[in-house]
């Protein structure tokens, strides 16, 4: 799931053009808006287009006359209506301005105002009336009781537990990469969905897509439009996709060990359940912006952690080298500015220990696999195994198929470090 950066933040200004100039007897049309209370502080307001995953923070004040302006007052009206309840006159034509910039504004003066273009959503029949029977209590007890066969099953024979030699439920290497790795993707597009179901049981927009954490191949669903509910309701969205993971690992414990089917369909449901572990397990690398990644920001009172951290990160590099900078985490809170720094300091050692770890046992792995993979094609059309042939090239399909789609994702979602390169490189000739 996205719970990436654009999620859970202020908006940002897209810079749009009002049509014609705001005054006291403008009248605008909005976009349908959010306009909450804010979880932590009653004098502030959340108010966003959810359509287009943008937020931004308001004193309340700001927000009522927000709904004001909604509701058809023209901006000198409103202003008299706000100077009424709270003794003080707000410029509400700056605001409409900034309105204007944000793309919450349809209309001004019933001429049109050219905005930001909502991104189309994924799978936009799925509503509410379709996927809230999968966080209904019946579902709930359901699932307990399916975690709770398994827990029982486990500690009665830790021997059902996911184990490493799950994975291999066939000597043919290649087959079992194919197959393993078809189970996963399968799995990644159920948990994926779990993530937009229980954003479309709040109602909100959300959309799937490819991404990269590291050197990881990653699919995300952005579910920025959650930001419109408050944060108790957000932890459905965070963790649907881990409710997911945990049930068919259970699923799979339970019809492996008592549903008595054949040795070939026992052996494929515990390579279901490890595959899947992977999957649950991968969840607790939160530095990468994982899903329990979004529960820790939420319960540190955090808007940002990710972002802040990394320009926290690049500040203490800048000073390292001698560099002048301003420590941006100043402007933050002191509960939340402790929490960035720390988050930081975890982050950085998480993610160059990860990318070491990866550059030292898993690339020569990986390559070295490659290689005997291709070797074995080779030796196979010469005249060997056409089994051991036919399993290679399963091999080479699949790694190289993964690392493809890795560097095009990669590529598309850093266009500017590869023009950036590419500048370098023409500076050169």
């Amino acid at each position: 799931m996205r719970y990436g950066d654009s999620k859970y933040r202020d908006g940002r200004y897209r810079h749009v053009t009002a049509p014609a100039a705001i005054g006291a007897g403008t009248t605008l049309v909005l976009h349908p808006l959010v306009n909450r209370l804010d979880d932590d502080d009653p004098e502030v307001s959340v108010v966003g287009r959810a359509a287009l995953g943008e937020f931004v923070e308001l004193p309340t004040v700001a927000a009522e006359a927000i709904a004001l302006l909604a509701d058809g007052h023209p901006i000198g009206a409103a202003e008299d209506e706000i100077e009424r309840r709270h003794g003080a006159r707000l410029d509400l034509a700056e605001l409409a301005e900034a309105l204007v910039e944000l793309g919450f504004v349809a209309s001004v003066d019933g001429e049109p105002v050219a905005g930001p273009t909502e991104p189309a959503e994924h799978l936009p029949w799925l509503t509410r009336k379709h996927v809230a029977w999968l966080f209904s209590r019946p579902m709930g007890v359901l699932w307990w009781a399916l975690v709770l066969a398994a827990v029982i099953t486990w500690v009665r024979d830790p021997g059902t537990l996911p184990a490493a030699s799950d994975f291999y439920w066939s000597p043919f290497v290649g087959l079992v990469v194919l197959v393993n790795t078809a189970i996963f993707s399968v799995h990644l597009s159920l948990h994926e969905l779990m993530h937009l179901a229980a954003a479309r049981s709040y109602q909100a927009p959300a959309r799937i897509s490819f991404a990269t954490r590291l050197h990881h191949l990653v699919v995300q669903t952005d579910v920025t439009a959650v930001w419109a509910v408050p944060r108790r309701q957000r932890y459905r969205v965070y963790l649907a996709g881990m409710y997911w993971d945990l049930a068919v690992i259970c699923a799979c414990t339970v019809l492996a060990t008592y549903a008595g089917f054949t040795p070939g369909v026992t052996h494929l449901l515990n390579a279901v359940a490890l595959v899947v572990s992977f999957s649950l397990f991968m969840q607790a690398h939160v530095y990468m912006r994982t899903d329990l990644y979004y529960v820790l920001m939420e319960r540190l009172r955090c808007r940002n952690l990710f972002q802040d951290s990394v320009d926290y990160v690049a500040h203490l590099g800048r000073r390292l080298r001698g560099k002048d900078s301003t420590d941006p985490t100043t402007e933050l809170a002191a509960r939340e500015r402790r929490a960035v720094r720390l988050y930081a300091i975890a982050m950085a050692l998480g993610s160059v220990i990860a990318v070491g770890v990866f550059a030292w046992y898993g690339l020569p792995i990986l390559v070295k696999g490659i290689t005997l993979a291709i070797s074995g094609l080779s030796h196979g059309v010469a005249g060997g195994s056409i089994a051991h042939a036919i399993d290679s090239a399963l091999i080479v399909l699949v790694e190289g198929t993964l690392q493809v789609i890795f560097i095009v994702t990669f590529v598309r979602r850093h266009p500017r470090l590869f023009r950036f390169s590419a500048q370098l490189t023409g500076g050169k000739q």
